[in-house]
């Protein structure tokens, strides 16, 4: 899907304001599916507003590292190659493993001093859980503060092979998961037959929301994970969202959509297949789902970050307020 050209900044009320004026967030977000990394693969990627390189060990760990060899700056994704359990420098063969650290100089009598000592190539730390790999991001290189849970419906039997989704849009990331607390937009964007109504609560790293008791409900672990339910009758149907930023101003969200193996040809299981479309805004519903209204508004709009609110805007505020919480100074 393409993705509307607006240039950062803009001019609002006669002054040249920046649509995007936050930072990349800290936390944990997708950067491969499994299946796209396979041992031995060495990738150039765009991530948290600068490039990277991913690859996988022959023995099938996954790393993300700085792209410039710390030696002679020669860059590690432009003839790098994995060979075993290191990624090696095309000009001197320097090798390094997924956490940074200097493995091999193969004409060195003498190892450099530091390379006994600390890893010399800055490596992002590594997860992978839910058939997709995942890096935790910070920048100033902390440890995780939190790990990624378990979603049991994503690898059930007893549920569908999940479904996939990717939809690159131009705007940072908190003003996705902003919509969640925005129950107004649901009437008028999406075409909600009723106002709805819900409540939003914060934990530490979590935010919780339900909307219209229980029709939705949605938890996120940080900026970068948000499981969502959504309830018709005796019918739950599972969206995992995982968006991740590329730049300050521009986000590539990715989502699974998956449901019980309802027996086929019943009742429950055409509503459940129904949800899973109208959720995207592919269905033949009345109700506009968000790849066909809110990918239009987030390409276009700018932040406002002392918006005019009025009595039914919802939590806004305390969701900037939660969300705060992943900004650091670089």
């Amino acid at each position: 899907m393409s993705v509307a050209s607006i240039s950062s900044p803009v001019r609002v009320n006669g002054k040249i304001v920046d649509r995007t004026p936050l930072p990349v967030p800290y936390g944990w977000y997708f950067v491969s599916y499994t299946e796209d990394l396979k041992p031995g693969d060495v990738q150039n990627v765009q991530y948290f507003d600068q490039e990277w390189v991913l690859f996988r060990t022959e023995g099938g760990e996954p790393g993300m590292v700085e792209p410039y060899c710390p030696h002679l700056g020669a860059h590690l994704g432009h003839g790098g190659f994995v060979e075993g359990e290191n990624l090696l420098c095309p000009f001197h063969n320097w090798g390094y493993d997924p956490k940074g650290w200097c493995k091999h100089i193969p004409y060195a009598k003498v190892m450099p001093p530091i390379t006994k000592r600390e890893p010399i190539l800055k490596a992002l730390p590594m997860s992978e859980k839910h058939g997709i790999v995942w890096a935790w991001y910070h920048p100033h290189n902390t440890a995780p503060e939190w790990e990624i849970p378990d979603i049991p419906n994503l690898h059930s039997p007893d549920y569908i092979k999940a479904a996939r989704g990717a939809w690159p849009v131009n705007t940072f990331i908190q003003e996705i998961g902003e919509n969640g607390v925005d129950f107004a937009h649901l009437k008028y964007l999406h075409h909600s037959p009723i106002m709805p109504t819900g409540s939003s609560r914060a934990e530490g790293k979590r935010w919780y929301t339900d909307i219209q008791d229980g029709y939705i409900k949605a938890e996120h672990f940080g900026p970068g994970l948000q499981i969502l339910f959504f309830t018709k009758g005796p019918v739950v149907t599972t969206m995992v969202s995982y968006p991740t930023p590329i730049t300050r101003g521009k986000t590539v969200i990715r989502m699974s959509f998956t449901h019980p193996k309802y027996p086929e040809g019943t009742p429950e299981a055409k509503v459940a297949a129904a949800m899973l479309q109208e959720q995207v805004g592919q269905g033949e519903e009345e109700v506009a789902g968000f790849e066909s209204v809110d990918l239009i508004v987030w390409n276009n709009k700018v932040y406002r970050d002392n918006p005019l609110l009025c009595d039914g805007d919802g939590q806004i505020f305390a969701w900037r307020k939660w969300f705060s919480q992943f900004y650091v100074e670089a």
